[in-house]
């Protein structure tokens, strides 16, 4: 049976890729039905309202000798986001590797933007 024209190139692709352009677009493609109801992260702009949905690549846990705030890294395959919930230390369901539908103001972070205590909803586990 003949292969298929371009699975070759596809296949090599895949292989030369570097593993954040991987997870892209794996997150990409597995977010794709929220596309229509969300912002994608690249577009954030600071003091804006936003929805955005994605995958928690990762959370930061403080020490208990510290304030509680809770820091999680959202990433939709265009960008990041920190969400930072202030005065928690853990969020039930709040790991890496949930998706998440998040809503709030978004503010300029030194690193990447930032919503603080946003809204959210867990909508499950990724792969």
């Amino acid at each position: 049976m003949a292969a298929r024209p371009g699975l070759l190139r596809r296949v090599v692709e895949h292989l030369s890729a570097d593993r954040d352009q991987l997870d892209a677009d794996d997150t990409t493609r597995s977010l794709s039905a929220l596309r229509g109801t969300t912002t994608p992260l690249n577009d954030l702009r600071a003091r804006e309202r936003v929805r955005v949905g994605g995958v928690l690549r990762a959370v930061t846990y403080p020490p208990a000798a510290l304030k509680p705030v809770l820091v999680g890294q959202l990433f939709d395959g265009t960008g990041s986001v920190d969400l930072v919930w202030l005065g928690r230390r853990s969020i039930a369901g709040i790991s890496p590797g949930a998706r998440l539908m998040v809503e709030g103001t978004v503010v300029a972070g030194r690193a990447r933007p930032a919503i603080y205590n946003p809204s959210y909803e867990i909508l499950g586990r990724g792969r």
